[in-house]
């Protein structure tokens, strides 16, 4: 029995001990002041989920801000859509900057990232009401002010990342164009995303979905298994698994050069939202790709698709501008494990060994693919 107890009581001192032991190695990392303009539009509830994992990884690396050296706080340090406590209040607030901003930012911070711009509508802020694609906009698209605070960062060479449906509704047509244009890529008008289920009986199935399949095909939707939705202003592609898909999930493939340099895996799966774009003349770091039978490459040809498309690319001259295809900055990281060094090797508590677990994508892609492109650009920034 006291045996029992004795083993009962060093396992909890080691539960006890590793988070403090970590907090203590986390603390004495040394501090890198960065100044980073963080804007997300997409913030329906407190949790900030569209921006919150990329603040996790900046705290996490310690990335500072410059005047104070404090950490960066997910629920202030960004623009964009501020829900206000109590939330079934449905009070909101929002944080701009002016076209007579735009210089004196971009002089002043480093690097400006786009986690997320497509906005806050009403189905979205009063929640319960998802009956069509598209709702009244409380707030949210990518500006003349943000095209314009990009424009004047890239030409100081500054460090940009924008992340998936910059270019989409409600993005007007003319600061889309000229958004594409400035990052030297070109939007398709796809986006899809993958369903664990494609019945519409499911508590977060889109089912406005139905309705456009509906008219398209002039049949019912009828799909009940594992999926992707591929669509644009009137068109829509259902891949269903065992049909047009063998592995339902979408991955991330990356080749062996960049999986070095980032220290990323080459194939991660991922289950969020993306566009298709063409790189153009822009480096592809990764790509998706899709598990699609021959019949599922019939219906992609049909609508001028692929089963793979970029999923990053990097501006191939200066190399500081990227654009991520995906909803990557989207995850409920608990953030009091950002003053943890070393979390993330609790392989098993947070993640699993099996190709199919999303939860893969944060860990071990997302996470250590910003902080190399951020550590990469603090060294060079400081090699001056």
């Amino acid at each position: 029995m006291k045996k029992t107890l004795l083993i009962v009581v060093i396992i909890l001192a080691v539960i006890i001990a590793l988070p403090v032991i970590n907090l203590i190695r986390w603390s004495n990392l040394s501090k890198k002041p960065l100044d980073i303009i963080i804007v997300d539009k997409t913030v329906p509830t407190l949790e900030r989920e569209h921006h919150k994992p990329f603040t996790w990884i900046l705290t996490n690396e310690r990335f500072v801000k410059k005047e104070n050296s404090a950490s960066y706080s997910y629920t202030k340090d960004y623009y964009g859509f501020f829900p206000q406590r109590p939330l079934r209040e449905k009070k909101w607030d929002k944080k701009d900057y002016r076209l007579s901003d735009v210089i004196n930012l971009a002089d002043k911070n480093d690097a400006i990232y786009f986690t997320d711009t497509y906005g806050v509508f009403f189905n979205d802020w009063f929640r319960g009401i998802n009956k069509s694609r598209k709702s009244r906009k409380i707030y949210g698209g990518l500006n003349n002010n943000d095209f314009l605070l990009l424009k004047e960062m890239k030409d100081r060479n500054k460090l940009i990342i924008m992340e998936y449906n910059a270019f989409d509704y409600p993005t007007a047509q003319f600061d889309s164009f000229r958004t594409q244009e400035k990052l030297g890529i070109s939007f398709s008008g796809w986006t899809g995303k993958y369903f664990s289920s494609l019945d519409t009986t499911g508590t977060n199935f889109p089912v406005w979905m139905t309705a456009m399949y509906r008219k398209e095909y002039k049949k019912p939707w009828t799909f009940k298994k594992p999926g992707v939705v591929i669509l644009k202003e009137k068109d829509i592609v259902v891949l269903e698994e065992g049909i047009q898909l063998k592995n339902t999930i979408p991955h991330i493939i990356t080749d062996a050069a960049s999986c070095q340099k980032y220290g990323v895996p080459a194939s991660v799966a991922f289950d969020q939202w993306f566009d298709i774009i063409d790189p153009l003349q822009n480096k592809v770091i990764s790509k998706f790709k899709l598990d699609t039978t021959p019949l599922g490459d019939s219906l992609l040809i049909n609508n001028a698709l692929q089963n793979d498309f970029p999923a990053v690319v990097q501006d191939p001259v200066t190399q500081r501008t990227y654009y991520f295809s995906g909803d990557f900055a989207t995850y409920d990281v608990p953030f009091w494990t950002a003053r943890l060094k070393g979390v993330e090797k609790l392989k098993g508590v947070l993640f699993s060994d099996k190709p199919d677990d999303t939860r893969r994508f944060f860990w071990l892609y997302y996470k250590p693919l910003i902080s190399g492109i951020f550590t990469d650009y603090y060294v060079s920034l400081n090699k001056k």
